[in-house]
């Protein structure tokens, strides 16, 4: 993506340490490098490159953090057997991957919006992905050697007022607008489901539970 916990990490471990950014599109890569500047951070590395067609940069590293990257690779495995060479012993791998993508629900009910996380799943799935690659990155981790040290899942109830409804709100617009574009939606369901989007915006008794995230720590003996 656009490198925005890329910018965190850096700043997190500070001008003695380094961040190695591995991303596949030029234009994000050039959005990170225009926002380091910016922040004045200067200790990124950006790598434009596959991580099913490319070795990693070589190591060894302390840490490696992974969000939303094992749903979407060919194979997972791959990309857990890249880690587990470069990192040094001792060496954590940090995964937020979901677990339960369908628990993504809205209080009170709003059939549009489960029928939209039902199209995503299955446009997901469609296109070489899991969604819920968390039910299987354990499996995965240990088989490569690492060590699980650590598992939680990770979800939340937003108010339509707090700053975190505003990611889910902005991917249901953008999505079901790019559903239309792809012709695996009409227009005239992205715009009821737009519709109800801004009824449970509107209703103060309306939640959304995001879907589960399951946060994995694995430590390279």
């Amino acid at each position: 993506g656009p490198g925005f916990a890329t910018l965190d990490l850096a700043e997190r471990v500070g001008p003695t340490g380094r961040v190695h950014a591995v991303e596949r599109s030029t234009r994000f890569l050039d959005f990170l490098r225009g926002a380091a500047t910016a922040r004045g951070i200067t200790n990124i590395s950006p790598h434009e490159l596959d991580l099913m067609e490319c070795p990693l940069p070589t190591g060894p590293y302390d840490a490696a953090w992974c969000r939303w990257v094992a749903s979407f690779v060919e194979s997972p495995r791959r990309l857990v057997e890249q880690l587990y060479r470069v990192l040094k012993p001792g060496g954590v791998a940090v995964f937020h991957e979901y677990v339960d993508y369908g628990a993504w629900r809205m209080v009170p009910r709003r059939p549009l919006q489960e029928e939209f996380v039902e199209r995503v799943m299955s446009t997901w799935r469609a296109n070489g992905g899991e969604p819920d690659i968390a039910l299987v990155l354990p499996g995965l981790l240990t088989a490569a050697g690492f060590r699980i040290r650590y598992a939680e899942p990770r979800i939340f109830a937003l108010r339509p007022q707090d700053a975190m409804w505003q990611w889910t709100g902005t991917f249901i617009r953008v999505n079901s607008a790019r559903m239309v574009e792809l012709g695996t939606a009409d227009a005239a369901w992205a715009k009821r489901v737009v519709q109800e989007l801004e009824a449970a915006e509107a209703d103060p008794a309306s939640f959304t539970v995001t879907p589960m995230v399951l946060e994995l720590v694995a430590e390279k003996p």
